[in-house]
């Protein structure tokens, strides 16, 4: 039987040989950071989500050093069995705080955050009203749930309401990533928060790209537009520069989740050290210098790209370089890594098809001069129209 699992494993691979979407891993030997080191070379990176440099800060790393000591490695099992912690109940009541929400719980992973509310809150005969650019997680969480799913075109609003009014449901809910993970663009969230408001219904974000980058606190999109939603997942995997996810909102939702959520009940714990890590994280967002730092990179990237021609917002601490297809851009992100840049190569199936693209994130440990060093070696890079974007890729991913 295994010779017969090898056959289909190598059957998949051919296919995405001829397709030009085989990915590798590439091991890091170094910390994370705006300079790292791949296979024995060191590179200045703009691949990497930890957008305030958080992932090597000292301070932190001294807290989950001192968490390691006191809890050991491992949590053990999942937390409704021995693998609870003062230091996960410590995390979750500091989020809560930050976030000025009733309660938190925590989750292994983005992805198990929202796969893990979403099957948890909705079944059948429920609707959720799903952004076509959402992520994959929250596209996931949508078919596990098995809700009707009903996905609008990105961003449009009155789209949104057009479909509202045509589909009822036992509960209905609005879900949606914040900022886009690879577009770097922001959803209309007061609009969106309008029609919730008008038709009844739930808004559920996904913060994972705004917490800790927008807002005057780091809280996110919702705190800049100054929206107060009903449910709001974030991440300590990216501007807190560790690892794991939470949702904030009512003190019953915490206990509904503890009770349902599948991969909370039935994962093991994550280990204390990283929640003792997240929260010395956490604290150090109450200092404005990083998001300020960040702000700068953020603007000049913009800047940049736009007198290079390129479409470019800045919205976040994300921006592609739009290439079309996968060749061109695993071409584009060689010849930057040849000159001693990472930036990797986006392509399909984590972009629609037509769209492959670098993506580029810009982090407050950046300097200027590194960011003036990727603009001056993005100008030759080969460009394509945009074909196949927006409204024309606009319900690939939820097929």
């Amino acid at each position: 039987m295994a010779g017969l699992v090898d056959t289909w494993a190598q059957e998949s691979l051919s296919a995405l040989e001829r397709q030009h979407l085989r990915r590798y891993l590439e091991p890091l030997q170094s910390p994370q950071g705006p300079h790292v080191r791949v296979g024995g070379r060191d590179f200045l990176n703009f691949s990497s989500n930890d957008y305030l440099g958080l992932a090597n800060d000292p301070a932190v790393i001294e807290a989950g050093r001192a968490a390691l000591l006191k809890h050991g490695l491992g949590s053990g099992a999942s937390r409704l069995v021995v693998g609870d912690s003062d230091a996960h109940v410590s995390l979750e009541q500091a989020l809560a705080r930050f976030h000025g929400s009733d309660a938190a719980v925590l989750f292994n992973s983005g992805y198990a955050a929202n796969v893990g509310v979403l099957s948890a809150l909705f079944g059948p005969g429920d609707v959720v009203f799903s952004d076509a650019l959402n992520h994959a997680s929250l596209i996931d969480g949508c078919r596990l749930s098995r809700a009707q799913t009903v996905v609008f075109p990105h961003r449009d609003v009155e789209a949104l309401e057009a479909l509202v009014k045509l589909h009822p449901g036992r509960r209905r809910a609005v879900v949606t990533d914040t900022v886009f993970s690879m577009d770097g663009d922001r959803a209309p969230l007061r609009a969106l928060d309008e029609v919730c408001q008008r038709h009844g219904l739930a808004l559920i974000v996904d913060e994972a790209h705004g917490t800790g980058v927008l807002g005057a606190g780091g809280r996110g999109l919702g705190e800049l537009d100054d929206v107060e939603v009903d449910l709001h997942v974030g991440t300590l995997s990216k501007a807190l520069g560790g690892f794991g996810a939470y949702v904030c909102g009512s003190a019953a939702l915490r206990e509904v989740l503890i009770n349902l959520a599948r991969p909370l009940v039935f994962s093991t714990a994550l280990p204390a050290a990283v929640c003792a890590a997240a929260e010395r994280a956490l604290g150090l967002l109450a200092a404005p210098e990083r998001r300020a730092s960040l702000q700068a990179r953020v603007t000049q990237m913009s800047a940049g790209l736009q007198r290079l021609g390129y479409s470019a917002r800045p919205d976040s601490a994300v921006f592609s370089v739009m290439l079309g297809d996968p060749q061109v851009a695993m071409a584009a992100s060689a010849r930057l890594r040849e000159q001693g840049l990472l930036v990797k190569a986006i392509r399909p199936p984590t972009v629609p098809q037509g769209t492959s693209r670098l993506r580029i994130s810009v982090s407050a440990a950046h300097s200027e001069a590194d960011v003036a060093r990727l603009l001056s070696l993005v100008s030759p890079l080969p460009r394509r129209g945009e074909e196949g974007t927006g409204e024309k890729r606009k319900h690939l991913e939820h097929r």
